[in-house]
């Protein structure tokens, strides 16, 4: 079945009378995901959650529109993990600039970029091409700090880890390996302290701080928490895509 908010999927005969308030970017990274996981994993999560948010959003009458994900993100600390692909910041800029000029022209003034990459900073890309398409509202989104992790998972972790184990049990079990394929998903800290609080930031080369590629334990992950967590993740989203697609964007502030 056609699905009308997903750009890859309508057509022309449909779009040619169609007008859209809010697009939306979703943004993964092809790279390793522990042993167990595929290098496509944030790209998986970025299509279905975008999708899904979509539909909910689009039921409610929101004019939303999600546009095809792009798989590649900033890798600059995997550079010696094998086939893990690298887009510079620049790079994304200039991707960001052309889909923005297509949209601008085409009277589409509000852009969602939606990313499912840990390594993705779309702030300082945001604030410049805000500058630059003045009459555009840009803003992007983290999926995977939309809710509370602990309430829904048992172990922490930000790659490869529970939550992302989980969540592609549910959505492509046949992608996953069987679980004495996993790796411990163990790693290691800074040794100064500071970094470790957060308030200092450098660049974790990969392959020295895992083993498997994995941070975080994804030995209690089942499909029943990774479908939980997605319906409770598309609902938040979906909601937020409405409001955006409502919104008054020369009246944001109370």
């Amino acid at each position: 079945m056609i699905r009308p908010y997903i750009l890859a999927e309508t057509n022309w005969e449909s779009l040619k009378k169609e007008k859209f308030e809010l697009a939306v970017l979703p943004w993964g990274a092809t790279e390793a995901h522990n042993y167990h996981l595929p290098y496509g994993t944030d790209v998986y999560e970025s299509d279905h959650l975008a999708a899904e948010s979509a539909r909910v959003a689009w039921e409610k009458g929101a004019k939303v529109i999600v546009l095809p994900s792009v798989p590649f993100g900033v890798n600059t600390g995997q550079s010696d993990i094998y086939l893990d692909i690298n887009l510079n910041p620049s790079t994304q800029f200039a991707i960001l600039s052309d889909i923005i000029t297509v949209l601008n022209r085409q009277g589409i003034h509000k852009l969602l970029i939606f990313n499912s990459h840990g390594g993705n900073n779309f702030k300082p890309l945001v604030r410049e091409l805000g500058l630059k398409f003045p009459n555009m509202f840009i803003c992007f989104s983290n999926w995977f700090q939309s809710l509370d992790k602990t309430k829904y998972f048992k172990e922490a972790g930000d790659h490869a880890d529970e939550m992302e184990t989980s969540l592609m049990l549910y959505l492509r079990p046949d992608l996953v390996l069987p679980k004495e394929k996993w790796g411990t998903g163990a790693s290691k800290q800074y040794k100064i302290n500071s970094f470790s609080e957060g308030w200092v930031w450098a660049e974790r080369k990969w392959s020295q701080i895992s083993e498997d590629t994995g941070v975080g334990n994804p030995m209690y992950s089942t499909s029943e928490k990774g479908e939980r967590f997605f319906k409770d993740v598309t609902e938040k989203i979906g909601q937020l895509l409405l409001e955006i697609c409502e919104a008054d964007t020369e009246n944001l502030y109370e």
